[in-house]
């Protein structure tokens, strides 16, 4: 095809021009030029029905976005404007009678609440409060006095010690994440070895613990016989043997997660400025959060005091205004979304800068990667951005009521069909949103569509829409438990061995242990999103026969097929950015 011909093609993301197609994998990863000199290409004709069944191939969108999804970023706005208005109006209208509710009495002859301004509290109660009962007061405080003081330094110490474990643990967090992260791209399999043992061993050595403490212990023998103490111990190792049973069964699965989780490690230290823009994000969101939470404590100013009828008595109540309930209700809504929308816009941000990075030349990686990432979430696709999280948002909510219904121990046959129903639904929009937010970063295309394109992209490319292995959270959730245990017994050690707390230490120990897994339960996070967005990049290699990196497709080419999905045709056009 010469240069004239190709200056005529639109710079659409997907090009609708005719092209030759043969069926899926008729042989490894053809080029398209190559598909194009196998066969001539089609006569202008009519749209057949097979050719309404072509798939066009996929790319990274370099070029500009339209906005997609904008009902909900509409939406969206006006939450937050009707939150923060009203929010405002409360302020404005707030009651500062609110704080002095005490102070009036409920007078017959009006049938109202009156402000008594001459009610003095020693007035009222001036022969009640005696030197006296000042000096008897004092009495009886003072023997109490030392042991208080006592208690004082110890909480004081605890208090101090808290502390600065907590900001020590926080600043060395960073370069424990940092050598967490070296350590999973070049020792991944080392690493995975050596904390393996610890799943098994660690629960080995608290159900050990307990049996033995509870033996030792005459109260804690005496409440449960010996007899159950077996059969719970005996239990519980049954327990962790099922778990080694169930290790050993997926130790192949085990070998290939090792070599998914270092190639997105490796993808990871790539793409190091997602660790500054991440958490700026997060802290956007909290100040974000911070007039709305203003505007929650003065809308419960906002009322009047009205008498109450209790008994035949009468009292001085507060009353809301009828509106405020309402803007509680909408002030959480706007809260829970937001929550939603700024993960699902982490998630984007995650996916397009590992997906420019994945598509680019290793002499050729664009800059900017972060800041057009950001531009497009917060821009474009920012109703897609909203969209999804309002979906995440509404599982999440309709999720927790049917595990408190399941707690509440609602019995009958419909409330059985009803929750089965309600999973089976949740479960399926899990399954569709697996990977919508990380194709839409990577083309722009609306929520839906994305949906839509995501599964028929994995489907005809014989590759799982479930993937992403859980077996891979599993390992990093057990490699950062080992890792922030062993630094709690170094903390707890030196807290021993340097401070005079006593058993304050095993509090700010756990304390510091709670710290650590959650920096890195935040670093686990991050390194989902990039599996999940090197998955589909590969998907979309495969796609177009083509091999951007060749050290990613040596890892996911060994990952097991989906055979029961029949392939489809694909049409092999040039892909335009």
């Amino acid at each position: 095809m010469d240069s004239t011909e190709e200056t005529k093609k639109p710079s659409n993301l997907y090009d609708p021009s005719s092209s030759p197609t043969h069926p899926l994998l008729s042989k490894p990863y053809p080029s398209p030029s190559n598909s194009s000199e196998e066969q001539p290409p089609h006569p202008t004709e009519p749209t057949s029905d097979s050719d309404q069944n072509q798939f066009l191939l996929i790319c990274y969108n370099y070029g500009p976005r339209p906005f997609k999804d904008w009902p909900f970023l509409l939406l969206f706005a006006l939450l937050s404007l009707c939150t923060f208005g009203f929010g405002i109006f409360s302020i404005a209208h707030k009651n500062s009678d609110y704080s002095n509710i005490s102070s009036y009495t409920y007078y017959s002859s009006s049938s109202s609440c009156v402000k008594n301004s001459s009610l003095s509290l020693f007035s009222n109660h001036g022969s009640s409060f005696s030197l006296s009962g000042i000096s008897n007061f004092r009495s009886s405080f003072s023997g109490f006095f030392f042991l208080e003081n006592s208690i004082s330094l110890s909480s004081s110490d605890f208090v101090r010690g808290l502390i600065w474990a907590l900001v020590i643990t926080f600043i060395l967090s960073v370069p424990i994440v940092w050598s967490v992260l070296l350590l999973l791209k070049h020792y991944t399999k080392q690493i995975v070895y050596v904390s393996v043992p610890f799943f098994i061993v660690i629960p080995i050595g608290i159900n050990v613990y307990w049996f033995v403490a509870c033996t030792v212990s005459s109260s804690c023998s005496n409440a449960f016989p010996l007899a159950y103490r077996i059969l719970l111990l005996l239990f519980i190792f049954l327990i962790i043997g099922i778990i080694v049973w169930i290790f050993v069964l997926n130790w192949h699965r085990v070998e290939s997660t090792i070599n998914i989780i270092g190639v997105a490690s490796d993808a990871l230290s790539r793409n190091l400025g997602l660790f500054g823009i991440l958490p700026c994000l997060t802290l956007g969101l909290l100040v974000y959060y911070v007039p709305i939470v203003v505007f929650l404590v003065f809308a419960r100013l906002n009322g009047k005091i009205v008498p109450r009828e209790s008994n035949g008595e009468y009292s001085c109540v507060w009353k809301q205004d009828s509106w405020v309930p309402a803007y509680y209700a909408l002030a959480i809504i706007t809260m829970l979304w937001s929550a939603a929308a700024m993960v699902e816009a982490m998630a984007y941000v995650i996916s397009a800068t590992v997906a420019q990075w994945y598509f680019s030349k290793e002499d050729a990686i664009p800059r900017r990667k972060i800041r057009s990432s950001l531009r497009n979430a917060f821009g474009p696709s920012f109703g897609t951005v909203c969209f999804s999280g309002l979906l995440i948002c509404a599982v999440r909510v309709v999720r927790a009521a049917v595990d408190s219904a399941r707690q509440e121990d609602a019995r009958g046959i419909v409330n059985v069909m009803l929750r089965c129903f309600v999973n089976t639904f949740l479960s399926a929009v899990d399954f569709l949103n697996k990977f919508t937010i990380n194709f839409a970063a990577i083309t722009g295309e609306a929520y839906c569509s994305s949906a839509r394109m995501t599964y028929e992209l994995l489907r005809r490319n014989l590759l799982s829409a479930v993937f992403v292995e859980t077996v891979s959270t599993r390992l990093l959730a057990g490699i950062i438990f080992v890792i922030s245990s062993i630094y709690a017994v170094v903390v707890c050690a030196i807290l021993n061995g340097a401070t005079d707390i006593g058993v304050y230490a095993y509090l700010v120990a756990l304390s510091s242990w709670a710290l650590l897994m959650l920096v890195l339960g935040f670093f686990v996070h991050v390194l989902d999103k990039v599996i999940d967005t090197v998955y589909i990049c590969y998907a979309i290699d495969r796609d177009k026969g083509d091999v951007s990196k060749p050290d990613v497709h040596e890892v996911y080419v060994h990952l097991p097929i989906s055979r029961s999905q029949r392939s489809y045709p694909v049409s092999q056009t040039p892909c335009t950015v």
